[in-house]
């Protein structure tokens, strides 16, 4: 396992993060625990969750996921050993807070606060901004449709100010952004730089073969500030794999128990995934592990955040970590991008 730097800090992550976002709704907590031992005895130091996981997140379930992180934490007692990330929701989540949560001090130290609470533990590695308050491109919006800045919400300055209070208080370690843009990215570092507060140290944005936007714009901020990309949805929600193609519907696997997450089932994914996938068999390689290979031999990326239901898939995901696509491989992955480029913004 690779370790990178976290931002401009000197903490190291491993270039696999564990996603969590299935533990309490298809996952288990004996299941949860099982994984996080795995992946740790694979060198995983990153944990990532939030808030509102599970996802779907309903207010049944929503913090069960950190409860299980919390529990297992204090089984095998090595917090010291973890970097933990969680993430602050804005609003449009209608049972946080009874549906009044914003982006603004109060919301954020009770949020913190809850987290905190749930996992058990004093204090967060990295505190991230799960979605920017006012409309931007985000979730796969790519077409800006009309400016509206006085619907913008919290500004970022107010935001920013709560976490470098809690930054200073010693109950969150960095602070990092996700679903962010270009603008967002640069304003976050231009109110640090202008006003002494907490760097972000890292942004979390969906990234595979199927959405590569993240290139156009955000990899040179990410370069050259040094603010590395936490890649999410690494396999399209598994869609990567091959396993839907043809119209399947694997028992148990996300898209088949949740049919609404359309994002990466159009027509033109399902033409690009069937490319990639004979690309990889060609060459003698899984699918899958060639996805996340893509990923992580990215240089703007910090972490690849990868998410399993079961083990296999878990210690196929992180073995990914040891793979290198040869050069045939990735000139194949950039005449099928060319040909049918960002299928699933």
């Amino acid at each position: 396992m690779q370790y990178r730097p976290l931002g401009r800090t000197d903490l190291a992550v491993s270039q696999i993060c564990l996603g969590s976002m299935t533990w309490g709704e298809q996952n288990s907590e004996a299941e949860a625990h099982a994984q996080l031992d795995a992946a740790c005895d694979m060198g995983v130091n990153f944990i990532d969750t939030a808030e509102i996981y599970p996802v779907p997140s309903r207010g049944e379930t929503q913090g069960r996921t950190e409860k299980y992180i919390g529990s297992w934490l204090t089984k095998r007692k090595n917090r010291d050993r973890i970097v933990l990330a969680s993430k602050v929701a804005p609003r449009g989540v209608s049972h946080l807070r009874s549906g009044k949560n914003r982006l603004d001090r109060a919301n954020i130290r009770k949020a913190l606060t809850d987290s905190l609470h749930r996992l058990r533990t004093d204090y967060l590695d990295l505190y991230q901004v799960h979605w920017p308050e006012r409309a931007a491109n985000y979730f796969g919006r790519l077409g800006y449709e009309k400016h509206q800045p006085t619907e913008d919400g919290v500004p970022i300055d107010e935001t920013l100010e709560a976490l470098a209070e809690l930054v200073k208080e010693g109950k969150v370690r960095h602070v990092g952004i996700s679903n962010e843009t270009p603008w967002g990215t640069i304003e976050y570092l231009r109110l640090s730089d202008r006003r002494g507060w907490p760097r972000v140290v890292s942004i979390q944005n969906p990234y595979n073969l199927l959405n590569r936007s993240f290139e156009i714009g955000l990899a040179e901020i990410a370069c050259r500030e040094d603010v590395g990309l936490l890649a999410y949805s690494p396999l399209a929600f598994g869609v990567l794999s091959g396993k839907y193609l043809n119209g399947a519907q694997p028992k148990k696997a996300r898209l088949t128990l949740y049919a609404y997450f359309t994002r990466y089932r159009k027509p033109r994914c399902e033409e690009a995934v069937r490319d990639y996938a004979a690309l990889a068999r060609r060459h003698g390689w899984d699918p899958a592990q060639m996805a996340l290979a893509f990923v992580n031999s990215r240089p703007f990326l910090t972490s690849n955040i990868i998410g399993a239901t079961n083990l296999k898939q878990l210690h196929d995901n992180v073995a990914s970590a040891e793979l290198s696509l040869d050069e045939a491989l990735l000139e194949g992955i950039q005449r099928i991008h060319e040909a049918n480029p960002n299928p699933a913004p």
